[in-house]
């Protein structure tokens, strides 16, 4: 979350009268993050966070709006897209589409436990799962074609070590992502962003997982790579902690079972989610974006990532 187009309180009084919200009270920018313009708003009706999708299109919108919708009608904690009095989920602001969903509940837990990582990785199954029959079909954006798009206008940016250490894994996720168990993979919708700063609690209850605007279709064991990839390390190193990993695959095994070929591609799959997100912070550190309140992510720490899992063999996906 960023601002790239602000708000005034002007614009969203004019606004908000297509909502079934009453009037607004308040707007304030919400600096976290690095994709959309996001805003705490009051109502008369309660308080809400209001998106500008900065890249996002009109067309691309319904897949993540009605995805939140669907989850949360199957019982998963999510936000609730807002509809307008016609019943639309988006509507332009200042040109650009722009969304209403509630607000959770909670904090953020930036030092997890074993007891939180437990509930992400319930929680995330939970939400596979719920997302089987959702009809909608888009493609994880951020996926290998991304990655193909992405890495030759990096590559200048780069030392002539960490250029051969992007090619080389480029090279190796091709490979893996060619391979007849990759195939084998279950798929569906999946978060794709499921960090500690997208996921409330309040004390050790998980209150709701939020920001689906990368999710898309893809494997459900890369959803668990990025997962695990943040929230069960050491921070300064990129170490898995042993604790909350296990924890949180067990977890998850216990609502939706790993298969054999989710075992055997966990560790390619560990790198996956590490290299995805190396460079889409290396993109935001060497080609920025003008934001109000934005900084973009150390990549650096991706990279550790990544050099972490491929010098160090993952614990087992799941016990046998």
């Amino acid at each position: 979350m960023a601002v790239f187009t602000p708000v005034t309180q002007d614009d969203l009084t004019l606004w908000i009268k297509q909502f079934p919200l009453g009037a607004a009270k308040s707007v304030r920018g919400i600096a976290s993050g690095i994709e959309n313009s996001n805003f705490f708003i009051d109502t008369d009706a309660g308080e809400f966070v209001l998106t500008i999708f900065e890249k996002l299109s009109f067309a691309q919108l319904p897949f993540y709006l009605q995805l939140m919708r669907h989850l949360a009608q199957h019982g998963v904690a999510v936000p609730a897209p807002v509809a307008t009095h016609d019943g639309a989920l988006m509507v332009p602001l200042h040109g650009k589409p722009a969304a209403i969903v509630s607000k959770l509940a909670g904090s953020c837990q930036m030092h997890p436990g074993p007891v939180h990582c437990a509930a992400v990785g319930g929680m995330l199954a939970k939400m596979h799962l719920a997302a089987r029959d959702f009809p909608l079909q888009q493609p994880n954006l951020r996926g290998l074609d991304w990655w193909r798009e992405t890495a030759p206008a990096l590559l200048p940016h780069l030392s002539s070590g960490l250029a051969q250490l992007l090619r080389d894994e480029l090279v190796f996720q091709e490979a893996f992502a060619a391979a007849p168990g990759h195939a084998n993979l279950p798929s569906g919708p999946i978060h794709g962003d499921l960090f500690r700063n997208n996921v409330m609690f309040e004390g050790e209850r998980l209150t709701g997982f939020f920001d689906f605007y990368f999710a898309g279709c893809d494997t459900w064991l890369f959803d668990v790579a990025v997962t695990v990839n943040d929230w069960c390390i050491d921070l300064a190193t990129g170490v898995l902690d042993p604790q909350r990993t296990r924890a949180l695959l067990d977890a998850y095994h216990a609502v939706r079972p790993f298969n054999a070929d989710e075992q055997a591609g966990w560790q390619p799959m560990l790198r996956a989610a590490a290299l995805r997100f190396w460079l889409s912070r290396l993109y935001d550190f060497h080609l920025p974006r003008d934001a109000e309140m934005l900084t973009p992510h150390d990549p650096i720490h991706f990279q550790r990532i990544l050099q972490e899992r491929l010098a160090v063999s993952a614990p087992p996906l799941f016990l046998t």
